[in-house]
């Protein structure tokens, strides 16, 4: 075999998990596809640099058939008909994967990708996690002696896995003497180890797929999708996928995604934190017109964020898809019930407002928000299961309604950059420390969170801001000066040791990030160079 690993042997299953036989099938991946993988990553800068010199975008000439063609995707199985309700979360540790298959949600997203820090040991264990929920034998006992397990009296949700996107590594998996992906790693340990289980269960292999920026992307996954059907002897079409539409660029081309993945399409979701951080990314050197106003004042109901979803739920009925809608990232309170009341009327308000356009469901990230979307949902669905037949002829957005930064308003102030600061160095320091899914100021962050957030620092720096609340001018001195103080304010919220190992490295990062003349693709590829076990 071409394949090497680097595993240590204290990752439990990993024996199991990391078979001759399933590291055969990452191999055979991997010198299938990952060639085509690299050559596509290799576009993505060639497409932005031509969208920041002309300080604009456009739907796809060559692809305009597509988008005027009369065709629709598979119809969905029988398991994903019903999408009222998403659970998001990471699928290690165990006791997090058991409550969240537990929650009574319709659909569990298993994340191995922004709710999930992708030390090895975590990728493996996740794994090993889905590979026992398929088996029906996942349990897990604290060191107190609590017993998670299973539930027998309500459905479990359904698993529909989300592995890394295509621009991250995984450095433990060498073919043919490179690096391996971790979006072929993830899918391929999933997929072998789960597929013919599941689709025993009367559900099937199914992933949600994330940070694409071209159809051709999707093409190839589609391809990896065929060829994995091909190589275990299951019938074209039973691998399902749900894109993001997480960056710009795919706004533009939700009906190539679709058509390229018409066989395994399952839907597209509205991914709202990324999206933002992708106008950022993509015109951050295309002027004044693109500066971002501060995150927490772009709200869904602004110009641009209504024209994308609009157009994601339009695209999507058009065509058989289901239209899921984004997040609640509202983490409920046992100490203060007026935070608990004011968060969940914004849920309510959110998820009404995404029921009423036509989205078929929404994500949620804590068991404790799953009754509130579902009593939404059931609200507009009823017995239906989806409203795929909710067409919107009405819609009719156009590339500058995509492109209306201006339309989320100007305001920019300096208490948002430190919000910022905080949040970015508290993520990575626990991102860095083993745990993906954060929980700051009663919100479950992931790592769209820290992107957005030191993008727009970034942005501001480098268009020289002016804070609307202190009329101050964004500056390397006076961010660097924030970051001390957010520093120092950590450094009272943790313990000396924790504050070392983690907080330090992170602010670091962070100031490497907001400071530097150019501008780094990921955050997450510069911290997975430095997180323990990812090497």
């Amino acid at each position: 075999m071409s394949i090497t690993h680097n595993t240590p042997d204290n990752i439990p299953a990993a024996n199991e998990i990391l078979s001759s036989d399933a590291l055969a099938f990452v191999e055979a991946l991997h010198e299938k596809f990952a060639d085509r993988r690299e050559e596509l990553l290799g576009k993505r800068e060639t497409a932005r640099a031509k969208a920041a010199e002309s300080g604009t975008m456009d739907f796809l000439p060559e692809t305009r058939e597509v988008r005027e063609g009369d065709w629709k995707v598979a119809p969905a199985p029988a398991a994903l008909q019903d999408r009222r309700v998403e659970m998001t979360g990471p699928a290690s540790p165990a006791k997090m994967a058991i409550n969240a298959l537990n929650s009574g949600a319709k659909v569990w997203l298993a994340d191995l990708e922004d709710a999930a820090s992708p030390s090895w040991a975590n990728q493996v264990d996740a794994i090993a996690n889905l590979r026992d929920a398929a088996r029906g034998t996942l349990g897990f006992t604290s060191p107190e002696g609590k017993e998670y397990k299973l539930r027998e009296d309500v459905p479990l949700a359904v698993v529909v896995m989300r592995p890394r996107g295509w621009h991250l590594p995984e450095y433990n998996i060498t073919v043919n003497g490179k690096t391996g992906s971790g979006s072929l790693t993830d899918f391929g340990l999933h997929f072998f180890h789960t597929a013919k289980q599941l689709i025993e269960n009367g559900q099937g292999p199914y992933y949600y797929l994330p940070k694409m920026e071209s159809y051709l992307e999707a093409r190839l996954w589609n391809d990896v999708f065929t060829f994995a059907e091909d190589y275990l002897g299951i019938e074209h079409g039973t691998v399902r996928a749900t894109v993001l539409i997480e960056t710009i660029p795919a706004a533009f081309q939700m009906d190539e995604i679709l058509y390229e993945l018409r066989d395994h399409a399952s839907g597209l979701n509205a991914g709202r934190w990324d999206y933002l951080f992708s106008i950022i990314k993509y015109f951050r050197d295309a002027g004044e017109k693109f500066i971002l106003a501060d995150r927490s004042a772009v709200t869904m109901t602004a110009p641009l964020m209504r024209a994308y979803t609009d157009l994601l739920v339009q695209t999507c009925h058009k065509r058989g898809a289901f239209a899921m809608g984004g997040m609640a990232a509202f983490i409920p309170s046992r100490k203060d019930e007026e935070v608990n009341r004011a968060a969940f009327e914004k849920v309510r308000n959110d998820k009404t407002r995404e029921a009423n356009d036509g989205f078929d469901g929404s994500w949620v990230a804590h068991p404790d928000l799953v009754p509130v979307c579902q009593e939404v949902f059931d609200g507009v669905l009823g017995e239906k299961p989806n409203q795929v037949d909710h067409q919107r002829p009405d819609v009719d957005v156009t590339a500058e309604m995509l492109l209306d930064v201006p339309s989320a308003g100007d305001q920019r102030t300096e208490k948002e950059l430190n919000a910022n600061l905080y949040v970015a160095i508290r993520y990575v320091a626990v991102w860095l420390s083993g745990s993906g899914a954060v929980a700051i100021h009663n919100l479950m962050e992931d790592a769209a969170t820290a992107e957005i957030s030191r993008s727009q620092i970034w942005q501001q720096i480098k268009n020289g801001v002016v804070y609307t609340d202190t009329d101050n001018t964004a500056t390397r001195e006076l961010v660097s000066d924030a970051l001390d103080t957010q520093l120092e304010v950590l450094r009272g919220e943790i313990d000396q040791e924790n504050y070392e190992k983690w907080f330090v490295p992170a602010g670091q990062l962070i100031s490497d990030m907001v400071l530097r003349e150019d501008y780094p693709a990921f955050l997450t590829l510069s911290a997975y160079d430095l997180m323990e076990g990812s090497k």
